[in-house]
């Protein structure tokens, strides 16, 4: 799952190990640190990873940061509501880049 969030970028997966567990994994530390409140835990750093940052987490504490990052959205533009402008122009590539999948649905009769 990848989620951005006026707090960061994060791609979350099952842990390889133990299916009861996630990885909630970060490009920078910085977002992982923005989400610390909510996913508790010490980011550790893997040198060479697609995803260098991450944080051990549980189902049950990931739903429960879902639902709080849910009452964060407090913005009519989401675009406007990121704060950091590295963040805001990456995510508009992402956004622009997606606006590809329109295609796919074809003309509107």
């Amino acid at each position: 799952m990848w989620l951005i969030t006026t707090r960061g970028f994060y791609s979350a997966v099952e842990h390889v190990d133990d299916p009861d567990r996630l990885l909630v994994r970060a490009r920078c530390r910085a977002d992982l640190d923005n989400l610390s409140d909510l996913v508790p835990g010490e980011p550790v750093h893997m040198e060479g990873a697609d995803y260098p940052w991450r944080v051990e987490t549980t189902r049950a504490v990931w739903r429960a940061a879902l639902a709080a990052l849910a009452d964060e959205v407090t913005y009519p533009n989401f675009k406007s509501a990121v704060p950091e402008p590295v963040h805001h122009d990456a995510y508009l590539r992402v956004w622009s880049a997606l606006k590809a999948l329109e295609a796919l649905d074809g003309p509107r009769a």
